[in-house]
């Protein structure tokens, strides 16, 4: 998300889209408990390179593995290791669906090892779980997640070959921000400061890794034009509607070194679909 205040790779497992299943009382009862483990992965867990634990509670039905930007829809219960649950989608009797690429990493890794109809316990170390931001569950978290189903992701759009610094060509405005149209649009009407935009765009670091993309995802987004970053602000104003344009957004008008927020100039290819 281009948004100011979320993070890329920290975000909450409870924001993403749900899918409702029914369950009965009992299995809901038995999902809340906090296992007798929770303290601690047990000597027969398997461990990652990564520090990640974790143990099949129940196999799986299926072959293949989720990838790390497929969307998966899960079951889950989490716990701090006092056995303190602080969130279920059990106890909401509605499952959850969300891309591996926008939750924690211990989920983004420990997903990818399971198959359709697995119920695996992850042991995930607080280096992989939210670092102890305040508002967090914070230290080591324990999750017991059923794997219920997943989509492929579409295959990522190409790093650009001009990543790394803004082309000789391209726009340079006041405040820094270069931009570059890639595809010229059919409208005539720019978004103004405030306007509701809807677009697809694909972010990359100068050092040409993608961190998020919503082509991937395979849905636009909309959102205020005062509600993201200042070079987002600027650079859709310069705009009209089909346009499809790459901007060089320098730090200062990109995250300005927020925590947990991609650092540096970014680079985003965006089009631009809608203009409220």
């Amino acid at each position: 998300m281009i948004f100011q205040l979320s993070s890329f790779t920290l975000i909450a497992l409870f924001v993403c889209l749900a899918m409702v299943h029914s369950d009965d009382h009992a299995r809901a009862a038995d999902a809340l408990t906090a296992p007798a483990d929770v303290a601690a992965p047990p000597k027969d867990a398997e461990v990652t390179a990564s520090g990640l634990a974790s143990k099949v509670l129940v196999k799986g039905t299926g072959a293949e593995h989720p990838g790390p930007r497929d969307n998966v829809t899960v079951h889950y219960t989490g716990w701090t290791t006092d056995g303190e649950m602080f969130d279920s989608s059990v106890e909401r009797g509605e499952t959850i669906s969300f891309p591996l690429d926008r939750v924690i990493p211990g989920w983004t890794e420990g997903l990818q090892l399971m198959v359709v109809g697995e119920k695996r316990r992850l042991w995930i170390p607080v280096e992989l779980a939210y670092q102890n931001m305040p508002g967090r569950p914070a230290g080591m978290l324990v999750f017991d997640v059923e794997l219920f189903e997943f989509e492929k992701a579409p295959p990522p759009p190409p790093v650009p070959a001009d990543v790394a610094a803004p082309p000789k060509d391209a726009e340079v405005t006041a405040s820094g921000l270069a931009s570059k149209v890639i595809s010229p649009g059919t409208g005539t009407d720019h978004p103004q400061a405030t306007s509701t935009v809807t677009v697809h765009y694909t972010g990359w670091t100068t050092d040409g890794e993608m961190f998020d993309s919503s082509v991937t995802r395979g849905e636009s987004i909309s959102f205020p034009l005062d509600r993201v970053i200042p070079g987002w602000t600027e650079g859709l104003q310069l705009m009209v509607i089909g346009e499809k344009r790459r901007l060089w957004i320098p730090q200062a008008l990109a995250y300005n070194g927020q925590p947990g927020a991609p650092a540096g100039m970014l680079v985003f290819d965006v089009e631009l679909l809608g203009i409220k």
